[in-house]
């Protein structure tokens, strides 16, 4: 808004404190940032001065790139709905958090049965997002890559496959996990244990658990390509998105919004990781700024895709790229496998 509006922020002394790059996760909470009061009174005039600048520029064949296309106002709403969902994150360890509304259809979708994996036939493949329409820089540019044939699991790995893999290796349980006392697993999510239920997408798993289990069952986490090619044809529109179901579909619902190759479940429920380190496109150009995407790029992070349950529908699409370190077990992040013919 301050390139947009040509006006000087509101409190310019917030702008460190609020600097994802300088502070790190860690120390933020011991940060003198707004709170309460004080903090609904400033996101109330920062809001109302968007609403103010988006009110007045004109889109119409605008030169400023920001502009073109309505790319500011597409930027701003995603960036609130991404930030929903690292809220939810938070809201997990909420000791008796109680939604204000919960959707009960994704939980009550039918299963379908198929097979355990689908082929995916490989060769020349469009990569990316196209030049129309908002994506953001690490998405572009929309280029072709040649992949091998494979195989990649119909639904996301499940709970109960989970359950068998700790059970013979001795595996970490996924966050949120905790013996019942009998034998089993029960989950913790906002301070009310319930038990693990079998059919529904294992999630709260990091990289390397993810890894360890697809080695154990013989197979491996796909490349990120791999996955965007698999998703191919996947509706938006039939999948477990926009926060309110609070947790997953059984895996196999949405078999009618399938992807091409015939994989359920590609968008919505859980982040999938992929073997992928988060790096440039060929031919990448930083927009709009290099702290969005750039800066991260390297062997520290890697692609997740797909969104979860706690994802905004308008965010996710199959070309969208998330990235995160290997490590991190809080966000929504499950996993399914690829297998070589």
């Amino acid at each position: 808004m301050q390139t947009i509006g040509g006006a000087e922020p509101l409190r310019g002394e917030l702008g460190r404190l609020y600097d994802a790059i300088e502070n790190p996760r860690l120390i933020r909470n011991e940060l003198p940032i707004l709170r309460g009061d004080d903090l609904r009174a400033y996101m109330d005039d920062v809001r109302g001065r968007t609403l103010e600048v988006l009110g007045r520029i004109n889109l119409d064949g605008s030169d400023e790139p920001l502009l073109r296309d309505g790319f500011v106002y597409e930027l701003l709403l995603a960036h609130e709905h991404q930030h929903n969902e690292t809220m939810l994150q938070l809201l997990q360890m909420v000791d008796g958090y109680e939604p204000v509304d919960r959707d009960p259809r994704p939980a009550a979708e039918p299963v379908t049965v198929g097979e355990e994996m689908v082929a995916v036939a490989g060769g020349e493949v469009e990569i990316g997002a196209p030049a129309h329409d908002f994506a953001y820089d690490n998405e572009r540019p929309c280029h072709l890559v040649e992949l091998a044939p494979f195989r990649i699991d119909r639904t996301p790995v499940t709970n109960g496959d989970f359950a068998r893999f700790i059970a013979e290796t001795g595996a970490e349980p996924p966050l949120y996990w905790e013996p019942d006392g009998g034998g089993g697993w029960a989950r913790t999510v906002m301070g009310k244990p319930s038990a693990v239920d079998a059919a529904l997408p294992v999630v709260h798993v990091d990289y390397r658990q993810a890894d360890a289990f697809a080695r154990w069952a013989g197979k491996r986490l796909p490349t990120e390509l791999e996955w965007e090619a698999a998703a191919a044809g996947a509706d938006r529109e039939r999948a477990n998105l926009d926060l309110l179901a609070f947790g997953c579909a059984p895996a196999g619902a949405y078999a009618d919004a399938a992807s091409t190759a015939g994989a359920v479940q590609m968008l919505g429920d859980v982040w999938e990781w992929t073997s992928s380190d988060f790096t440039a496109y060929p031919g990448f150009e930083v927009f709009p700024y290099p702290e969005y995407s750039e800066v991260f790029f390297g062997p520290e992070h890697k692609v997740l895709r797909g969104g979860s349950w706690a994802t905004r529908r308008n965010v996710i699409r199959t070309s969208f790229r998330n990235w995160d370190l290997p490590e991190r077990r809080q966000i929504f992040s499950g996993f399914r496998c690829v297998v070589d013919p």
